[in-house]
């Protein structure tokens, strides 16, 4: 056996450890039964695998071109977030991080196995170049993201502000990747955007994240309210996947004044509930809140909260479906591993990662109005004037005229 083949299979052995038993094997001891032995087993058919590659493959393959990216098929087969990476790539994911934060405004995930964009910074560069929610990223600095860790892939949008970054974007309706050029910059999440509707009294508030801020603002609108009036609030969550779980809770705790907001356990992560705290209440007003397939994360955790606990009315249509907590391990070469070690669920019990959110109003983009929106090969003239019709808006707007104050 080339000592090659024996590096393989420490490694993947050593990976299959780390991910399976988190260290409890080392703690556990030997006897910790079938458990182990099925974990044993696997390691052995890696080997048999491993082992008629090398010996039978066309030609004498690059074994550890081969065990990188059994590890990285490995992390990925778990969710979306959980990444390997290889010594090199960590030697260079520690030093990119600090050569700067700046960005061309995509949140993105990974989903059919690329890069997949959940959702676009509004006056991001980005934005300015059409990319939208769905969209596929094909590669980046000409490697395929199907070979690139989705932690790699997002440390390779940022850098240092005024260099560029190219990638290959696949859009719907467009038989090619499309390649884009943009520059990094340093983004600022819009203010808050506010709207009163229906003569005042709707108040309309769309944060662009749900950072400390953002939040504070929105309790600060909430409690400006006329307490005895007849104000409803439309909360827009669409496309909002960044921010805080902790800001989160605190959000969905201003519209509820008990039950659950939401909860996190993992295999060594204590189940942790979080409910509702009757003084951090702030009213009790109709409440629609909107939300689309850009709606991830923190917001995803809102939208359940108001759902499940039927405090409010959903519209729009399901979320993105992203709710864990990563760690990094380090492993003894010098690659490491990014695993999900928790997971949120609503109050339903749903885990947010494996189901996201369904509203109970759905109301979904017309597929034709989107292909006509980011048809960037014909470009419409400049004098013809666009009107977009914004069904969900709408759809929440009626349903909150039927509500009582």
């Amino acid at each position: 056996m080339s000592k090659n083949f024996k590096r393989a299979i420490f490694g993947i052995s050593v990976a299959l450890v780390l991910v399976v038993f988190l260290g409890g094997f080392v703690s556990n001891g030997v006897s910790a039964g079938s458990q182990n032995d099925g974990v044993y087993r696997q390691m052995g058919v890696y080997e048999e695998v491993l082992h008629k590659v090398q010996s039978d493959y066309v030609t004498d393959p690059n074994i550890n071109k081969v065990t990188n990216g059994a590890l990285h098929g490995l992390l990925e087969s778990l969710d979306s977030d959980s990444s390997y990476l290889t010594p090199e790539e960590n030697a260079a994911y520690k030093a990119h991080q600090n050569e700067g934060t700046a960005q061309v405004g995509l949140n993105m995930s990974r989903r059919y196995g690329y890069a997949t964009v959940i959702s676009v910074m509004p006056g991001s560069p980005a934005e300015k170049e059409q990319i939208s929610d769905g969209d596929i990223i094909e590669s980046i600095g000409g490697q395929s993201t199907r070979e690139l860790s989705l932690a790699m892939v997002r440390l390779m949008f940022e850098g240092k502000p005024g260099t560029d970054v190219t990638f290959s974007v696949v859009r719907p309706g467009k038989a090619e990747p499309q390649k884009i050029t943009l520059t990094r910059k340093q983004i600022e999440a819009p203010a808050l955007s506010e709207q009163q509707y229906e003569n005042s009294s709707i108040l309309y508030l769309k944060p662009a994240v749900l950072t400390r801020e953002r939040v504070a603002e929105i309790e600060t609108r909430l409690k400006a309210m006329p307490k005895n009036g007849n104000k409803k609030v439309l909360l827009d969550l669409r496309d909002v996947a960044e921010g805080d779980y902790t800001q989160a809770v605190n959000l969905a705790n201003a519209f509820l004044q008990s039950g659950t907001i939401a909860s996190i356990e993992g295999q060594k992560v204590p189940r942790q509930t979080f409910t509702a705290d009757s003084s951090k209440y702030i009213t009790g007003a109709p409440l629609v809140v909107l939300v689309n397939h850009g709606t991830a994360g923190p917001a995803e955790l809102v939208a359940a909260a108001i759902l499940d606990n039927k405090r409010g009315d959903l519209v729009g249509d399901r979320s993105f479906g992203e709710g864990t907590v990563q760690k990094t391990i380090e492993l003894p070469d010098g690659a490491a591993v990014i695993l999900s070690v928790a997971k949120y669920e609503g109050p339903s019990g749903k885990a947010i990662q494996e189901q996201a959110v369904t509203p109970n109003i759905v109301v979904t983009e017309s597929i034709d109005q989107y292909l006509a929106e980011t048809d960037t090969d014909n470009p419409k003239p400049e004098d013809k004037v666009t009107v977009h019709t914004d069904d969900q808006l709408n759809k929440a707007l009626d349903v909150l005229k039927q509500k009582s104050a």
